[in-house]
């Protein structure tokens, strides 16, 4: 059965180049060209994958995020933001919002395919196991995707459950950007880290009274430390 991805983007061009690669690639797609249209589509379709663009007429493709990923229905859908290669300050807030990766324009359509796929990959990885696993309150099933934090359950993104799963399976060890990248992402090293920190920024800000839990090793990278004993 193939995977539906959903596009979102305005500029015919960018659709029609987007279209046939990730149908060559096995892909079924869908294509919108306004955020609340998008945002529709997600809803009535629940696409296997998002491509959403910044920059589109009406609704923004943030806005168009921020609505997903506060969705608990629609928050599991993995979305990949296309930005203008300037607007770094929209690339990080796209990853503050839960979007799971970025490609900047002008791309290459390949790496595009490869994204999705990257995310589709994790995502699956993810739910392959049915294995429970703990760290003090922290409880995370893998089978179902889902966690919860002190008893109450924990709306993570897709790459945010994929992060904590890294750090459950490394108590207590630093994990560097590099290798976060490479387990979580799929990514050779080089590329940028940022989009790391700024996820385990997000998590931090879920983990609420245990953030503090998740420590930065300064030059090193991130450890999650065993809970205090009591």
């Amino acid at each position: 059965m193939e995977d539906t991805v959903l596009l979102v983007e305005d500029e015919s061009d960018v659709v029609d180049l987007l279209r046939y690669h990730l149908r060559k690639a096995g892909f079924k797609v869908l294509v919108e060209n306004s955020g609340s249209a998008g945002l529709e589509a997600v809803r009535q379709n629940m696409p296997d994958a998002v491509v959403l663009d910044i920059m589109l007429p009406g609704m923004t493709g943030l806005e168009v995020c921020r609505t997903m990923k506060s969705d608990p229905v629609l928050a599991s859908v993995p979305v990949l933001m296309l930005t203008a290669k300037s607007d770094v300050k929209d690339r990080v807030k796209g990853l503050e919002l839960g979007a799971e990766d970025y490609v900047t324009k002008p791309f290459s359509p390949k790496e595009v395919v490869l994204r999705v796929q990257a995310l589709l990959k994790r995502l699956r990885s993810g739910s392959a196991v049915g294995t429970t696993l703990e760290s003090g309150s922290i409880v995370l099933d893998k089978s179902t995707l889902s966690a919860k934090l002190d008893g109450k359950r924990l709306d993570l993104t897709t790459t945010e459950f994929k992060l904590l799963t890294a750090f459950l399976n490394n108590p207590a060890r630093t994990l560097s950007r590099d290798l976060l990248l490479k387990d979580v992402w799929g990514y050779a090293s080089g590329a940028d880290t940022r989009t790391v920190d700024t996820h385990i920024r997000r998590l931090r800000e879920k983990l609420g009274d245990h953030a503090d839990r998740l420590e930065t090793m300064r030059g090193e990278g991130y450890r999650l430390n065993p809970p205090l004993a009591i």
